[in-house]
This record gives C-alpha cells, structure tokens and sequence, in this order.
C-alpha cells in the first residue's frame, strides 16, 4: 500500500511554456464515497483503476492503491461509471526539485485550473512558481471526484 501526500493550488498565471509533457485524461468514478474513491484514469491508451482511502479527514495524505488494466476493459468499465466524466489536459511542469501536475479542465469545469504536488512528507518544503495561485488543498469543492 503507499501513501499518497498530495498538495493543490489554483493557478493564476502562464504555465504552459514550461511544460515538458502533454496528456490528454478521462477520468471516470465508481465510487465518490470521501472515505473511499474508486476512479478510472484513461490516457494515451493507459487505463489506470485507482482506490483511495482517508483513514482520516484533516492532513494531506492518504492510502492509494493503483492497477494498470487493459484498455479495452477500461473502455466498458467507463461506461458504467457514475454519471459525468473528467476530461481534462494534464501539463507536467518541472519547478525546483519537483513536478507540478497542472490539470485544465474542460467541459462543465471548462476554466478550471489546479496544480498539483507530489511530495514525500507532508511538512517537505517546496519551491512555489510565481503562476502558482490560493492553496486548495483539502477543499472538497476542489477534489475531482466532486467535479463531476
């Protein structure tokens, strides 16, 4: 089991030219349980069924599991997700000694934008782009699987 410490911020400026990567994502939910969140990631033909678990409600991290499926079983997993899917463009963005994970939604979060970082603890510093906006983390209204 690995623990996944994951911190987000809105995004206020220009990120893009400092991109190194471009992925194009579809994501489906099982389940949007808070405790329990069963999602279904798809791109560049990589299906990744994840299950993440809060053994509590305050701090930045939490128990992530996470299968590579096949493709085309992911396709008809999808089609029994919960109503609504993600779709976003995913930019990863090299800043300091890390990686930002900025995702820009469209459709119904169409101008949404939220970075993402990884870290190792969940008091590890990090060094903050000037793009990089307000802290979400932890604000339900910013987790994926309430965007649907």
């Amino acid at each position: 089991m690995a623990i996944e410490i994951e911190r987000k911020f809105l995004v206020r400026g220009e990120f893009k030219m400092y991109s190194v990567r471009k992925l194009e994502i579809t994501q489906g939910y099982l389940s949007v349980d808070p405790a329990r969140i069963i999602r279904l990631r798809i791109s560049d033909k990589k299906a990744i069924l994840s299950v993440k678990a809060t053994e509590k409600q305050s701090g930045f991290s939490r128990h992530e599991w996470e299968f590579e499926i096949p493709f085309s079983e992911a396709s008809e997993i999808l089609k029994v997700c919960l109503p609504e899917v993600i779709l976003k463009t995913r930019y990863l963005v090299p800043f300091g000694s890390h990686t930002f994970e900025v995702d820009v939604f469209h459709g119904r979060n169409e101008g949404l934008i939220i970075a993402e970082i990884e870290l190792k603890s969940e008091d590890e510093f990090f060094e903050k782009p000037d793009w990089l906006g307000e802290e979400v983390t932890g604000k339900p209204e910013y987790f994926n699987s309430n965007l649907i």
